[in-house]
């Protein structure tokens, strides 16, 4: 019987095929020794899409009555003209030892093995039985590298619940994997709630009668749920000295319009942020009527002129229709969370907030307010009334910034902060990990790594995840389109995956214009221009 042959036997029998041996153990991480030579046999008898020894592939070492299972990190030829191998490797989990077989895994390790130790190759019954999920509610999005056989799962509750990131450059394959996860946790949850900030009008498109969608025709977002910081940012554009005058004055006025409707709303204690209606005509003859009094202690009507001027420019703007409407005045505080929360769902867990006709100058803003009633909504129903949010942004980069002092900024970070602890969770989806705030993406229990191409963008993911997962991230400017490493809570060990496809139905309209088609195309170039602008100035799709 030839060596193949003798593997294979070996193997049907349940046999562990040596592969090599420890040869230092430095904390959770290894030097090893790999037989080249014999990792290609045991592929071939295994019928594996790699060889065991590859980079992010698995091995398992016996310590007493127990595997340790280990995932390779690097690999290096000892010598040119030698089948020997040299790598390092980190510690994953262990599992129970049964008839020769890796049983009853479990992450963290125990006792860690010898130098001298030998790694044994892990073969496909038992990646099975690592990667399947246990009695938790999980989603499949893909397949296990390298067998492409071994399904990939996602536990729902520690993917949600710790908050989550997808990561990746531009052509990648992260929204369509984005839309994927959501398309699963969807049909997993179908009176879940789920709500999306989609900056480009991309996932309307993907999820048909899954999800509403609102756009700046439909989603009448009321201009007086905004708190102080909120007016401010759209109502003012002074600078320095200028701009905290303006601001005190912006809050006086704001909260004379609301006490007005005081009694309306039967509240005894009321601020300049309490979400309460008032009337914008009441907000502009109060401007006014302080312009004409004398007691302005010296800063004379300049800070209220600014206002007034930005105010009516605002009121008379179409544009800003979907916030400063005469119509809104009405208390419709419940009708806006009951949309936004989607309660009840009516079969429809997911939300879409289309924000592509919203003027960018207010965009932020939109996303300030929508993330901070969540927020408090989950603050103020924490207990039996509580209903659990995901909000996923995309591009998040534009909200949570590194530089600036965005007008999200600040609750979303207390979302990834401290959201856990009433309900409410974040999926950021963004192609520059490197433009995050400093700190957050470091609170997403699971992180989703796509490709990424530039240096900084791979070293902010690397610091951001455990010790034991950086020889796949290591891993993450080689991966090819739809593949990912997956670390984290969601996740039982880290892994890399390829996701599975999106029906053509479920893509999102993500497409980028292929150049070399799209200018064979003449005619109708008037007809064309005529129905642009058309849109283009009825702001509307």
């Amino acid at each position: 019987m030839g060596t193949h042959d003798r593997i294979v036997s070996a193997i049907t029998a349940g046999d562990a095929m040596e592969l090599g041996r420890v040869l230092e153990i430095n904390g959770a991480v290894a030097q090893v020794s790999l037989d080249g030579h014999m990792m290609t046999l045991v592929r071939k008898a295994n019928g594996v899409g790699a060889p065991p020894g590859s980079i992010g592939s698995h091995v398992k070492i016996r310590v007493g009555n127990r595997w340790v299972l280990a995932q390779i990190r690097s690999l290096r030829l000892a010598q040119a003209d030698s089948d020997l191998v040299l790598g390092m490797i980190d510690f994953v989990g262990e599992g129970a030892d049964v008839d020769d077989r890796l049983a009853n895994f479990r992450r963290g390790v125990t006792l860690l093995p010898m130098p001298g130790a030998a790694l044994h190759a892990v073969a496909e019954d038992e990646l099975l039985a690592i990667f399947a999920p246990d009695e938790r509610p999980h989603i499949l999005v893909g397949a296990v590298y390298p067998s492409g056989q071994v399904p990939a799962s996602l536990y729902i509750d520690s993917l949600l619940g710790r908050h989550f990131a997808v990561l990746g450059s531009t052509g990648t394959g992260k929204s369509s994997a984005t839309a994927l996860m959501l398309h699963r946790i969807c049909d997993a949850a179908p009176d879940g709630h789920v709500l999306m900030i989609d900056p480009h009008g991309e996932y309307a498109a993907s999820f048909g009668s899954k999800a509403v969608t609102f756009d700046v025709g439909t989603l009448a977002l009321p201009y007086w749920l905004m708190n102080l910081e909120e007016h401010a940012e759209i109502l003012l554009n002074s600078r320095g000295v200028e701009y905290q005058t303006d601001r005190d004055v912006l809050a006086k006025c704001i909260l004379a319009a609301r006490a007005k409707h005081r009694g309306a709303e039967g509240m005894s204690r009321l601020t300049v942020d309490s979400p309460t209606p008032y009337l914008l005509s009441d907000l502009g003859a109060i401007l006014n009527a302080e312009m004409g009094k004398l007691d302005k202690g010296g800063i004379g009507a300049a800070p209220y002129m600014r206002i007034k001027a930005r105010f009516e420019e605002i009121k008379a703007d179409p544009r800003y229709g979907f916030m400063f409407s005469g119509m809104m005045a009405g208390d419709t505080m419940a009708d806006v969370l009951a949309k936004l929360l989607r309660l009840p769902g009516d079969g429809k867990p997911l939300g879409i907030i289309d924000l592509s006709g919203v003027p960018s100058e207010v965009t932020a803003v939109v996303v300030a307010l929508i993330a901070r009633l969540l927020f408090d909504h989950a603050v103020w129903s924490r207990g039996d009334e509580q209903h659990p949010v995901l909000l996923v942004c995309e591009e998040a980069h534009r909200y949570i910034p590194a530089v600036d002092h965005a007008p999200a900024r600040a609750v979303l970070e207390r979302i990834a902060k401290e959201g856990r602890k009433y309900g409410i969770s974040l999926g950021l989806v963004t192609q520059r990990p490197c433009d995050l705030a400093e700190g957050v993406l470091s609170q997403c229990g699971t992180i989703i790594a796509m490709r990424l191409n530039n240096e900084r963008d791979q070293s902010h993911v690397r610091s951001a995840v455990p010790e034991g997962a950086r020889g796949l991230i290591d891993a993450i400017p080689a991966l090819r389109n739809r593949e990912a490493i997956l670390v984290g809570e969601g996740v039982p060990i880290p892994i890399r995956i390829s996701f599975d496809p999106l029906d053509q139905s479920q893509l999102p309209a993500s497409h980028d214009p292929v150049y070399s088609e799209a200018w064979k195309r003449t005619g109708g170039e008037k007809d064309q221009l005529d129905r642009t602008i058309k849109r283009w100035r009825s702001q509307g799709r």
